[in-house]
């Protein structure tokens, strides 16, 4: 389990830096809607097929991802 929540914690964090820099800038301009879309499809289903395997690294990481992600999809459409 260890290396998962490892895995999880590198990818969940990619996401911070974008996070970040899109909510000070106030502009989601050249973000990609279908990118993000398709990531927040893909996220929750990683989720639910943790939740299936009962593997807790898998759940929190994409928990947490889902937040993130789909923060930035609310961005994308609020601050186009």
């Amino acid at each position: 389990d260890g290396i998962g929540y490892l895995a999880g914690l590198c990818t969940t964090a990619a996401f911070l830096p974008q996070v970040i820099k899109t909510l000070r800038s106030r502009s989601a301009h050249d973000i990609s809607l279908g990118m993000y879309a398709l990531m927040v499809v893909g996220i929750g289903l990683w989720l639910i097929h943790g939740i299936q395997v009962e593997s807790a690294p898998v759940i929190a990481a994409n928990a947490v991802t889902l937040v993130l992600v789909g923060a930035m999809l609310v961005m994308k459409l609020l601050y186009k």
